[in-house]
């Protein structure tokens, strides 16, 4: 049902906490506890923080549903902080993929739920467990690694966005427009979808780092403020990667409409070359003539041979024309 970090004021951590020892270590003053909630028992995590824990009944059916854009919210002795984690999946037709994590911070506890357990709670699951003085630091700092974790993922897709921004480039440069549309429509909604994440999510770290509440320590929000600024940078890399997907879009449609010129131009100078042709054989091949003596040049030697000349020479005389008209 759930797993805890509890650091006594002993210094002693323990992770067999019971739902009885729980509701006793949130309360703690002189510990520190971390506690994080398995979300394929929903009805287990609402009995937990309903009653064990006292959570408002909002905030936790804001936590047990994922449908939540990042946010914060304060409820007096703990703050509830939704955010999402990115993550890209280049196989799949939804590359950008997202999980949200809930988070109930009080001056000296942490609760975590993860709708999808991976990635950045685990990264710092184990960093607590490898060094104690993580959860000795207090809430506000193991918040902190929390939301530096989910950035540092952040910067891993975007780093990944721009390698595929530029194999895109490269292949419509090359020519190569078959299945091109469809990838770069994918990728210009996994921006879109990546930059409305950000926006939410980097004005919960600049909420955070204002101080407007009295559960975080106040001489350690200028972490987050550390986590704004990588927000910031995050939001202008994914407008230059959306701006780069355009402009890959419109370098498609380009060499699309060129092809489509060169294609129209080749029949253009087909259709003209053969225009007279069909135009002298259809005017000979006319059944207005007959075999009499007064037109008996018409079907003489003489006539078919400047016929057949006149055939001959006529796309001749059209290419020299198209090309002195600058047209081929």
């Amino acid at each position: 049902m759930f797993r805890a970090l509890y650091r006594a004021s002993d210094g002693i951590v323990r992770t067999d906490l019971a739902e009885a020892d729980v509701a006793r270590a949130v309360n703690d003053d002189d510990g520190m506890l971390w506690l994080d909630l398995d979300a394929h028992e929903p009805e287990a995590n609402r009995h937990l923080l309903l009653d064990v824990l006292g959570f408002h009944p909002l905030a936790v059916d804001d936590a047990l549903e994922e449908r939540n854009v990042p946010k914060v919210d304060d409820w007096d002795r703990y703050l509830y902080v939704g955010l999402q984690e990115a993550a890209l999946r280049v196989e799949d037709d939804v590359p950008l993929q997202t999980h949200e994590v809930d988070i109930f911070v009080g001056r000296r506890f942490v609760v975590t739920h993860q709708h999808h357990p991976q990635g950045a709670v685990e990264r710092v699951w184990l960093d607590c467990q490898r060094d104690e003085r993580i959860l000795q630091r207090g809430a506000t700092v193991l918040l902190y690694r929390l939301m530096d974790e989910l950035t540092d993922g952040y910067m891993r897709v975007v780093d990944d966005l721009d390698e595929v921004v530029d194999r895109l480039e490269d292949t419509v440069l090359d020519g190569q427009t078959r299945d091109v549309l469809p990838t770069i429509m994918r990728y210009k909604r996994a921006l879109l979808q990546l930059r409305r994440i950000i926006a939410p999510q980097r004005e919960v770290a600049n909420r955070l780092a204002r101080g407007d509440d009295d559960v975080l320590d106040e001489s350690k929000l200028i972490y987050f403020r550390d986590v704004y600024d990588h927000y910031v940078r995050l939001s202008d890399i994914s407008e230059n990667l959306r701006d780069l997907v355009s402009s890959a879009l419109d370098m498609h449609l380009s060499v699309i409409n060129n092809r489509m010129n060169e294609v129209m131009k080749t029949l253009t100078v087909i259709t003209v070359l053969f225009a007279p042709l069909t135009f002298i054989s259809g005017f000979f091949g006319m059944n207005f003539f007959q075999a009499s003596g007064l037109f008996d040049a018409w079907t003489a030697r003489l006539a078919f041979v400047i016929t057949l000349i006149i055939l001959g020479l006529s796309p001749l005389g059209m290419v020299l024309w198209l090309r002195k008209r600058s047209w081929m």
